[in-house]
Order: C-alpha cells, then structure tokens, then sequence
C-alpha cells in the first residue's frame, strides 16, 4: 500500500509541474482543464482471462499559448479483485501520465502549412509514463517525436500524427526470460499513427461532443520472454452531453456520457489471453 500511495503520489507530483512549467513559461491564449471518472466492467489484461472492473479518474489540461500548444493528462486506474495488487488479494493500482507539446508551422514561421483538407502542421514532441502495482511491476517510458496535421473542421479539431518512438519497460517477474539481473528493456523503435479529435455538434439543440483518440503502434521487436511483438491498436472514445449548459445554462462545466474502449494486441502482445478488450463505459467530465 505504501509503494502504491508513493507512486500515485509521484505521478500527481510530475502533472503538477507540468501545469506549471507549461502555464508559467508561456501566458495561455485559451485553456482547459477537467478533472474526468470513467468506469467501466469489461476491461482485459494479458494472460488474465478475466474482465476485470475499473474505475479511473483523471486529470487533463489542453493549453494554446503564442507559437503551439500543450496537453497532459493524468489516469489513476484502479482494478477489482480479477487483477491483483503484488502479494495482495486486492486489486492492483496504476498511474499513467501522457503530455505532449505542439509547435505550430503557422505561429512559429508566421505562415500556415496548408495543402488539400490540412489548415496547419505541427512538430509534435512527448513522453508517456506509467507504473503499476502488480507482480510484473510495469514502469513504461516512451518518447514520441513527429508530424502532426492539423484539419480544417468547422468546429473543434481533428489532428493526424505520424510518430517516430522509443519505449523502454521493467518486468519485476523472476522468469522474464531477460538476462540474469536484468529486469528492463530497451524496446526496437517503431512508428505510431495517432489521430485525436474533438467534435461539438448539437442535436435537437442538446450540446454534444464526439472525442477521443486512436492509435496505431508498429511492432517494437522482442519482449520480455524472447517473444516477437505484434502491432497494437487502441481507442478510446466518447460522445457527451454539456449537462452545465442544459440543467443551468453554463456551458462546457459539466458533461457525462458513454464511452468505448477498443484495444488489440495490448502491449505487442499476441496468442494470450486478455490481449483484446472492448469496454463500454460511463464518462464524467467536469471543467473548470
């Protein structure tokens, strides 16, 4: 419990900065930030062929200030009993942070780089962060590097990103089938194709958002126990209502809604159980 509230603690600490590195380098030209829960009952993990119940909150803020724009986000996941905390009967604890930082072609060289459906392109910079309180011990780090073009929606956004990445993991596992007194890995650099986008849109005048993000990994070589990777898939999803705007007319304060949760070959891995999910779940949001 103590190495679990350590870590969690970590990751709040590291959000922490970001927020105020980003906000404190930079005078914010528009923000938002929410603090966000899901839950959900058809989760996977691999070599798990249970479904396992979560419940996630999260913490997300998007900034744009003079030459781009910033976004972290902050998911403290935790599992029911079907996938268990290291030498506990309880389920397991996970902290995963993502920020990235765009620097825009149209700000940076005054000018836009436009062509066909694109109204601008990005130079997208970030890293991923995790740590999980289980018997394999993950402490996932990634660096993602690329291009992003950034469509021209009437409302919202819809960014494509073609990125190159480099990851590196721990499994606290004796047969890891690493060498011996080695317990991490340096992963093969791979691609990723990731597309993210944010679309209001009202129906039968009820404020509405469509959101989300997919993305698509490469194979990234061997894992832990010699065995090669497979592409990986996922996505997540949701589509809100602006219950502020609605119940007390004001707006982007407090959504909720339904979302999705489409994952394959979770972590490169393939031929196990618990490598796809496809969970529904209940999404809160609340902005401030």
């Amino acid at each position: 419990m103590l190495e679990r509230n350590r870590a969690v603690a970590k990751y709040v600490s590291v959000a922490t900065l970001l927020g105020c590195m980003s906000a404190g380098a930079h005078a914010a030209a528009w923000s938002d930030t929410f603090v966000g829960y899901r839950y959900g009952t058809q989760f996977m993990e691999p070599n798990n062929p249970e479904s396992v119940e979560k419940h996630i909150l999260q913490f997300t803020h998007a900034s744009g200030y003079s030459l781009g724009q910033n976004f972290f986000n902050l998911d403290l996941l935790q599992s029911s009993d079907e996938d268990p905390a290291s030498n506990s009967d309880s389920g397991a604890t996970e902290a995963y942070l993502t920020y990235r930082h765009q620097l825009h072609a149209g700000s940076v060289f005054d000018e836009p780089v436009t062509f066909g459906p694109v109204r601008d392109m990005a130079l997208t910079l970030g890293f991923d962060l995790n740590t999980k309180n289980t018997g394999f011990a993950p402490r996932k780090r990634q660096l993602v590097v690329g291009p992003t073009f950034k469509f021209d929606v009437p409302r919202g956004f819809v960014d494509l990103s073609l990125f190159y990445s480099r990851e590196w993991n721990h499994c606290g596992l004796p047969p890891c089938g690493l060498p011996e007194n080695q317990n991490s890995i340096s992963f093969d650099p791979y691609y990723q194709i990731n597309l993210a986008w944010g679309l209001p849109f009202e129906v039968a005048a009820l404020p509405l958002k469509f959101q989300g993000f997919y993305n698509y990994n490469g194979a990234k070589g061997d894992d832990y126990f010699g065995d090669s990777t497979k592409p990986e898939q996922l996505m997540r999803t949701s589509l809100l209502l602006d219950i502020g705007q609605v119940a007390w007319g004001k707006e982007n304060s407090l959504w909720a809604g339904v979302g999705y949760e489409y994952w394959r070959n979770k972590f490169g891995n393939h031929n196990k159980p618990g490598i796809d999910t496809d969970a529904m779940t209940l999404n809160v949001e609340w902005h401030f």
